[in-house]
């Protein structure tokens, strides 16, 4: 029996087993995330309390007792790593969703409409490009104030340049396809052709896209974190446990190497991930 493309797709992504073990870290992460999340909506922090503090044990180093040990207000570094997870995967994922939600949607539209309205739409994404992205972001979180909402919705409506660009670049070519122009002699609604044919076929390219564009968030985060443009203390992120810790670099190693390394890894691991679909999405595209 032959393989569904979905199928297909499945059984070549996982023969690189370095995507798929980024695959596993990230499922593992997201739960965590997702069970952090719902003690603290539960008024019981897990595994205690991030903001507990206890000046009779601050900036002890790793032990049995504090694994990552402490910060400059005896503070549990491990447990406040822990919901730094939460902080920084939801705004990921939800800056993310916001960023392709209007990407898509732009790109779609320059990319089935061509003319005008492409030139138009181009142009202000070519505008949008001008200006760094990041920097973008920090001047709007500092006019609008430093909130977990504010830095979640200025990043959706700020990074979806590169995605409107691929999408629109998609469409051009799979407008262009026997079964689009069959679909159009039809007399299929314009809006039911992209959503029904087009749209479909380019999953994959927003796919990658959007797990390339979570660690971007994610980084983002950290850097107006750090710079104190992002969540507020004593809520805790990895980019303010860094930025707690940096004036204790000599002292307290642990309070930069920790949250520097979950950064890391985590942003490597949704990389590796989007490299792994856009080789399997290659190699069944060379196939067909």
């Amino acid at each position: 029996m032959k393989d569904t493309p979905t199928t297909e797709l499945w059984r070549r992504f996982s023969e690189n087993r370095i995507a798929l073990f980024s695959l596993g870290i990230i499922i593992f992460l997201t739960l965590l995330a997702i069970a952090i999340t719902l003690s603290n909506l539960h008024g019981t922090p897990w595994p205690m309390d991030p903001n507990l503090t206890n000046l009779q044990q601050k900036l002890c180093s790793p032990s049995s007792q504090h694994w990552l040990g402490t910060d400059h207000l005896g503070r549990d570094v491990f447990t406040r790593m822990l919901h730094g997870t939460s902080i920084s995967l939801s705004v990921g994922f939800t800056a993310m969703l916001v960023s392709l939600v209007i990407g898509v949607t732009i790109g779609s539209i320059a990319g089935y409409c061509g003319g005008k309205i492409d030139q138009i739409l181009m142009r202000c994404v070519d505008a949008l490009l001008c200006f760094p992205t990041f920097f973008l972001i920090l001047t709007a979180v500092a006019l609008l104030g430093p909130s977990l909402w504010n830095i979640i919705v200025v990043m959706g409506l700020i990074s979806w340049t590169g995605t409107a660009r691929l999408v629109r670049g998609e469409f051009l070519v799979l407008r262009e396809t026997e079964y689009v122009h069959a679909a159009y002699i039809l007399g299929q609604h314009w809006l039911r052709l992209i959503i029904r044919h087009i749209l479909p076929n380019a999953a994959a390219i927003i796919l990658i896209t959007a797990v390339l564009g979570i660690p971007e968030a994610i980084l983002a985060e950290a850097g107006l974190s750090f710079l104190g443009f992002g969540v507020q203390p004593p809520q805790a992120t990895w980019g303010n446990i860094i930025a707690d810790g940096k004036t204790y670099l000599l002292d307290a190693w642990w309070l930069l190497l920790f949250p520097g390394m979950a950064i890391l890894i985590t942003a490597l691991a949704f990389y590796l991930l989007g490299d792994g679909l856009s080789a399997a999405t290659e190699s069944r595209t060379a196939k067909n």
